[in-house]
């Protein structure tokens, strides 16, 4: 039987639970949000419920707002690395520069942005640009770069980074277009590399960044592969080129310092020479000095010594010997050097003496001693009179 048919008192059965089964219907809304209100207002101090009720009290409070205090400033503590610099914002505005190390900041008021600068960034830029001779070139460069100042590095431009990329881009079209093709593909790299470096060095400047441009590489030049094939022989013929310019120099080298040496011996063989001629000129002047006094003491005697040495020099280097024959018109002569080379290195031939000469030479031609004399009387005196 349900609870509200027909004899069915409800006093076990009411949902509502209402003592005597008096104003049956549902409890009064208004009356169960009050209790409600006063089971919560317990919590915060307000009106005390009865027994039954509970709540935390002012110490309770205190507590929560300590623990509360202490999760808040934990939270607050950061590290700092080695390499890095913290830009430290409050309210989202900059604020200070947060060494290495460990730090503390008000969580929900302070936010830190850790930047690092020891590490080396890179970044490249590439592509076709046009030379002064109006030649396409495909050209990759790459810059490297550190940053110095935090600060300017976050808040001087709205990405340091892709700025820097972008001034690259202009130093490097704008040095590229004043340079020729070959320089760009062979002997003006360097000089390209320097000028880009340089030129975007001014570019940078006014910005403030907060980087610093440590190198820069010149990666990559090539033209076009519809050409390359042309432009890899005229590469071949320059590196030929500076291989001979490296060989000839290296010849220059070596043969230099030869040629010096040969200079150096020439020259003192002819100093030795003209020293020599000159103590060989003394010597006679000496030699001829000593014979003007025999000479004038004894004419006659030295005139024939004279004569007797001239012809031992004259005659003793010669293997021929000549015999005037008296009366005739012709001189014998003897072919002693025949007669030598037929004999051998075996036998050896005595040469007549300048004595011995003139002892046949008397027997021969006796008639011819005047004037033979004579003839020796004037050689002496020339040979005398060149002397002096």
């Amino acid at each position: 039987m349900a609870w509200n048919e027909p004899g069915n008192n409800g006093n076990d059965k009411d949902p509502w639970n209402n003592k005597g089964g008096k104003d049956q219907g549902p409890p009064d809304l208004d009356e169960v949000m009050r209790k409600f209100g006063n089971k919560f207002g317990g919590l915060f101090g307000g009106n005390k419920p009865g027994k039954n009720g509970g709540g935390l009290g002012g110490a309770g409070i205190s507590f929560i707002l300590i623990i509360a205090v202490i999760v808040w400033a934990l939270s607050g503590i950061y590290t700092v690395k080695e390499a890095e610099r913290g830009i430290v914002l409050q309210f989202g505005q900059y604020n200070r520069i947060a060494e290495p190390g460990l730090r503390w900041k008000m969580t929900f008021i302070e936010r830190v942005i850790p930047v690092d600068i020891e590490a080396v960034r890179s970044l490249s830029a590439k592509g076709f640009m046009l030379t002064e001779d109006e030649n396409v070139v495909n050209v990759e460069f790459e810059v490297q770069y550190r940053v110095i100042d935090p600060h300017l590095y976050k808040f001087s431009v709205t990405d340091a980074d892709g700025s820097l990329k972008q001034a690259l881009d202009s130093a490097l079209r704008y040095v590229i277009g004043h340079v020729k093709m070959d320089q760009v593909l062979t002997t003006g790299r360097e000089l390209v590399r320097q000028q880009t470096w340089d030129e975007l060095n001014k570019i940078i400047e006014p910005y403030n960044l907060g980087i610093i441009v440590s190198d820069v590489n010149f990666k990559d030049s090539r033209p076009p592969g519809e050409v390359k094939d042309a432009f890899d022989d005229a590469i071949a013929a320059q590196e030929d080129e500076e291989r001979f310019i490296r060989e000839a120099e290296a010849y220059a080298r070596e043969i230099e310092p030869r040629a010096r040496g040969q200079v150096t011996r020439m020259t003192q063989e002819a100093e030795a020479y003209r020293e020599r001629i000159t103590l060989e000129a003394q010597g006679e002047v000496a030699r001829f000095e000593k014979l003007l006094p025999e000479y004038q003491a004894a004419k006659e005697v030295t005139r024939k010594r004279l004569y007797i040495d001239a012809m031992e020099e004259v005659l003793g280097n010669s293997s021929k010997v000549l015999v005037d024959v008296e009366g005739g018109n012709n001189m014998m002569y003897l072919p002693l050097d025949k007669i030598m080379e037929k004999q051998g290195t075996a036998t050896r031939v005595a040469l007549p003496s300048s004595s011995d000469i003139q002892d046949l030479r008397n027997k021969l031609n006796p008639s011819r001693n005047s004037t033979v004399n004579s003839s020796n009387d004037r050689f002496a005196t020339d040979r005398f009179n060149e002397g002096r």
